[in-house]
């Protein structure tokens, strides 16, 4: 005759004894630094009677777009291309389904290192015709040291958080047990509201080029936690 089945049992929660206290503490650090990368979307603009007029004018300004990107050469990092539509534009009067015109958009995506020209660059590119700019988004790379000197700084205020408890009991630290790393950064990208600039709409080019726009890069915010188990000595009580 078999037992009845019984529950599996749970992993046991490593306490610690009267000869090797326990303790368990968090570090935490945060850290605000300067932006390493800025990101822009410009959305290129066209509108023509048929479709293939509207698909050449669209073909016209995304070349000017990604040749004048271009020659900024290493100041930009990334340069990419998305969405790309070109829609009918139904009259609003008379029966059946009558094409107006034809409307075309294509989005590209440019992320840049150098901000002094990122400030030149949405300018320019503003000024262009059917053009609209939005950003910039301020960010780190995913491999910035800040986020490595984050974490090395949240493990250095749990030792030092534990060493404080223990020196408080007249003990001190024997060994670490485990560090768990439970969120090392918080970095969002792109950045919450309020870390782009007002969008640029669709504008007319004029005659004069229009000033650079002085841009602060906003400072970013690195935050790391950890979770350290140490043990130590048998306490003076």
């Amino acid at each position: 005759m078999t037992s009845p089945a019984t529950d599996d049992p749970q992993p046991a929660v490593p306490y610690g004894t009267p000869d090797a206290p326990r303790i368990a503490v968090r570090g935490e650090a945060h850290l605000e630094v300067d932006p390493e990368i800025a990101r822009i979307g410009v959305t290129v603009a066209s509108r023509g009677k048929d479709r293939r007029a509207a698909l050449d004018d669209l073909t016209r300004r995304n070349t000017t777009v990604l040749d004048l990107i271009k020659t900024y050469g290493d100041a930009v990092e990334r340069l990419e291309t998305g969405a790309f539509s070109i829609s009918p534009e139904l009259k609003d009067k008379g029966r059946g389904e009558r094409v107006h015109a034809y409307h075309g958009r294509v989005h590209i995506t440019a992320v840049l290192t150098d901000f002094t020209a990122l400030g030149e660059l949405t300018t320019r590119l503003a000024d262009l015709e059917l053009t609209r700019v939005d950003g910039p988004w301020w960010a780190l790379r995913p491999d910035s040291p800040a986020h490595r000197e984050a974490r090395q700084q949240a493990v250095r205020e749990a030792v030092q958080r534990a060493r404080e408890y223990a020196q408080a009991l007249g003990s001190s630290l024997a060994a670490l047990v485990e560090l768990a790393d439970i969120g090392a950064e918080n970095a969002p990208y792109p950045q919450a509201p309020g870390s782009r600039m007002r969008s640029m709409a669709y504008a007319t080019a004029e005659d004069a080029a229009a000033a650079p726009l002085d841009l602060e890069p906003e400072r970013q915010h690195v935050h790391a936690q950890v979770n350290a188990r140490f043990t130590m000595t048998p306490p003076q009580l």
